[in-house]
């Protein structure tokens, strides 16, 4: 039989062994795991600080960049939209920093800002469609006829472009006496906000885009609604651009995207995602004088652009050239 000295030799050498294998681990192991981990750490270190590093160059780089376009746009847009007319058309979330210094360059390309008018989320809101129907029903023109597969908001972008915007020189600065009223039914329905006298007929749109693409199940929807609002600005007018950032353009409910993606509007209508620095401002006047040409385009750093700028084109005659003044 075995005894009970044998069981606890036995059970004395299966310790001495668990001790000796931790004495083992704790001295043969224990230096090349630190080792290791301290190089790991060391070098995780070093590539971040570089990383750091490579990011305050480029940082300083662009803002170098900066400046000198900013210091040179006047004479890059100088007189590039002499004698034209510009509506400004900010939507819900857009950006009145990009809208100001956007301002700032179309004053020094020899525009005239018409006016500004506000969209407020009222507009967008889906109850709000009963409101939008009533008004254009009620406002538009008698030889204004609608497409039959027009939503509400083509209807109502049709009618607002009809009384702010149109593609004849001649009418430039004057209000279309077709369409009276139809801004102060929608400033008093608190679907818009005025500010100056956009009634004086722009030929040109410049649309600010969500700094935020929309979110939830009518995401799309809604950037859908705005992309209606640009293309009608851009059928009624001599052009329209629409500017803004390239942060969200890969995102459901990002308003640029949505122009981007649609093969038939992106045809008209051209987008800027680059209007928040100095170099976007000077393109989206370049982006004007080109839709004063007949063509669009898609220009940015975002997904769908399809260049930085747009190919020099050839001057159009001013409005002012065009009427004989």
């Amino acid at each position: 039989m075995i005894d009970f000295r044998y069981h606890l030799v036995s059970i004395v050498a299966i310790f001495l062994a668990l001790a000796v294998g931790i004495i083992l681990g704790t001295t043969l192991l224990q230096d090349p795991a630190l080792d290791l981990a301290k190089r790991t750490s060391d070098e995780l270190t070093s590539a971040n600080n570089g990383l750091r590093a490579d990011l305050d160059a480029l940082r300083g780089r662009q803002a170098g960049n900066d400046a000198f376009i900013a210091a040179r746009t006047p004479q890059m847009v100088a007189s590039e939209l002499a004698g034209q007319r510009v509506l400004l058309v900010e939507t819900p979330g857009s950006s009145t920093n990009v809208r100001e210094a956007a301002q700032q360059v179309l004053d020094e390309a020899g525009a005239k800002v018409s006016g500004r008018v506000t969209l407020t989320e009222k507009f967008l809101d889906p109850e709000s469609k009963g409101v939008l129907d009533g008004l254009v029903d009620q406002l538009k023109p008698a030889n204004m006829v609608f497409p039959a597969t027009a939503t509400s908001y083509d209807r109502a972008a049709s009618l607002l472009a009809g009384t702010l915007v149109t593609n004849d020189p001649a009418q430039a600065g004057t209000a279309n006496t077709a369409t009276a009223g139809v801004l102060d039914a929608f400033e008093t329905g608190g679907l818009l906000n005025v500010e100056d006298n956009p009634a004086e007929r722009a030929t040109l749109a410049v649309m600010f885009a969500p700094e935020k693409p929309f979110e939830g199940e009518t995401a799309e929807t809604l950037a859908g609604a705005l992309l209606s609002v640009a293309d009608g600005f851009d059928a009624a007018g001599g052009g329209t651009v629409l500017a803004g950032t390239a942060a969200n353009i890969a995102l459901p409910g990002d308003l640029i995207g949505a122009v981007r993606d649609d093969g038939e509007v992106s045809k008209r209508v051209s987008t800027v995602d680059t209007a928040d620095m100095p170099m976007g401002r000077v393109v989206m006047v370049y982006a004007l004088r080109e839709q004063l040409a007949g063509h669009a385009g898609q220009y940015g750093i975002g997904k769908g652009a399809t260049a930085a700028l747009p190919a020099a084109v050839t001057p159009s005659p001013t409005p002012s050239a065009q009427s004989g003044s």
